[in-house]
């Protein structure tokens, strides 16, 4: 097995019997390995991380654990009930181990829990969003500014745009003029980045996720309730706006984000009212005015930020995503924007639900 070597290192640093240990892919993570490690008594999650994503493996540990230890504190107060991701120290007491030049780490494992890939109904929507407000609301105190920067720039939408004018006029691969139409439409909506600006001026600093998918959040097993929000690598200082976004660009499609039925790539208003009614709930104490505003342009700005970045990727000759097919990325591209388009459409039906609540 590929990985058995590793699993007997890991085991030994970790405390398990390296003899029994065996390990297995589990998730559907694009950035990271993650594995399930195991004797015959323990069990962990352990990731190999992904150093050219996170060239600084240690800010995202420390990250992830002042984060840990805040919601550990509220969970203490009876103020966060769900399941926290923690982090497994090794017996010399370290969080990062390094075998044959790659970075690893381990993660406690949280059973009785089950994780979704897509949205199949309301409810799923209702609880995932649910699950992510009551892990905002607990960071509402939290001093966002103490966080590192793991991804510089991460939803810098006009460096994004100055990336992808970079690209395009190298145009190195000879890809552009295939999809000029493509192009087309993505330019003609780069106002969106001043408007973003204009708006980030007038909403606090936040703690943030910022990978807000519904295979982010653990389902109970025993009641389909929220146990757990998962994958805390990417928290960083940030705007709610951002995360509400994500949730609406991963949750309201009834199509996968690389499918080329675009004509049924669409806003579920349905599944966009559970999310937004579950996410805002639990933050109608802290959540002001104009962040509560500004959701419905996180709305458009993720599916429209990960639509160019799919499209600068592809004329840069796909290096950051993973493909599949011939012209992966820029079917995600199409896909994208065809979303974004979708909540252009509908978006004084879905800032009213957002208003409603």
């Amino acid at each position: 097995m590929e990985y058995q070597a590793v699993a007997q290192q890991l085991a030994d640093e970790y405390g398990l019997i390296s003899e029994e240990a065996k390990m297995k892919p589990i998730g559907s993570g694009h950035i990271n390995t993650t594995m399930l490690l195991q004797d015959n008594h323990k069990t962990m999650v352990v990731q190999k991380l992904n150093t050219t994503v996170f060239p600084n493996p240690l800010h995202l540990v420390e990250n992830a654990r002042a984060i840990e230890q805040h919601l550990t504190a509220k969970a203490l107060n009876g103020e966060y009930s769900l399941a926290i991701i923690k982090h497994l120290a090794t017996s010399s007491g370290q969080y990062l181990v390094d075998i044959n030049d790659e970075v690893w780490r381990a993660l406690a494992f949280i059973g009785r829990s089950y994780s979704e890939d897509v949205v199949a109904n309301e409810q799923q929507a209702l609880t995932a969003a649910n699950a992510f407000g009551q892990f905002a609301h607990a960071l509402n105190d939290f001093d966002a500014a103490q966080l590192h920067h793991v991804i510089p720039n991460f939803h810098n939408l006009a460096m994004r745009i100055d990336a992808f004018n970079q690209v395009l006029a190298k145009d190195e691969h000879g890809r552009a003029e295939k999809c000029s139409d493509v192009i087309a439409a993505f330019q003609q909506q780069f106002a969106l980045a001043e408007e973003l600006q204009q708006a980030q001026k007038q909403v606090p600093l936040r703690a943030c996720h910022n990978d807000t998918k519904i295979n982010n959040m653990l389902f109970s097993t025993q009641s389909d309730a929220a146990r757990a929000v998962i994958d805390l690598d990417t928290c960083m200082p940030g705007n709610w706006l951002f995360d509400f976004g994500d949730m609406v660009r991963t949750f309201c499609s009834p199509e996968a984000e690389d499918s080329t039925n675009l004509s049924n790539v669409q806003v579920r208003e349905n599944i966009f009212a559970a999310l937004a009614q579950g996410y805002i709930e639990p933050l109608q104490d802290s959540v002001t005015a104009a962040e509560k505003d500004s959701f419905i342009l996180g709305a458009k700005v993720m599916p429209f930020m990960i639509g160019l970045r799919f499209l600068t990727d592809h004329l840069d000759g796909d290096n950051y995503f993973a493909t599949h097919r011939a012209n992966h990325n820029l079917d995600r591209a199409k896909n994208q924007f065809a979303l974004y388009s979708s909540v252009l459409e509908k978006e004084d039906c879905l800032n009213n639900i957002i208003r409603a609540i």
